[in-house]
């Protein structure tokens, strides 16, 4: 299974910029996240990775439920409208799948989930929009 995450230049250093400014120890999941990625410009990004601001779904394997979501920036997180802080814990870990992937991630409550991305239904790099 293929393991490797791709991300953004402009994603990787507005997150990294964002957790210079929080205490660490509470996001390290997203910190080594980040130091895993393979880092890409938006014009090399294929349409199926997930980035800041896109729209996915997403399956947690052991119960089957599917759920859609976008990753955002803390400021714009809105539950209502499934809007996730990219400082969530589930968030952390969709960030640079490709659609098929799947990540085993820890949660807060210690309980281990194992998560798929089955579709990124918008994503601003493939849409052209860069000011995202």
């Amino acid at each position: 299974m293929n393991d490797e995450i791709i991300m953004t230049e402009k994603d990787y250093l507005r997150l990294n910029n964002l957790l210079k400014g929080i205490n660490i120890e509470d996001y390290e999941n997203l910190e080594i996240e980040l130091e895993r990625a393979k880092i890409v410009l938006d014009n090399e990004l294929p349409a199926h990775v997930v980035t800041m601001n896109s729209t996915l779904e997403y399956t947690e394997l052991k119960s089957g439920k599917t759920q859609e979501i976008t990753i955002v920036y803390p400021q714009d997180s809105d539950p209502e409208t499934h809007k996730v802080s990219i400082l969530a814990p589930l968030a952390s870990a969709l960030i640079g799948l490709s659609v098929g992937q799947e990540i085993n991630w820890m949660f807060p409550s210690g309980e281990t989930k194992r998560l798929k991305v089955t579709s990124v239904k918008y994503q601003p790099e493939a849409s052209g929009d860069y000011e995202l």
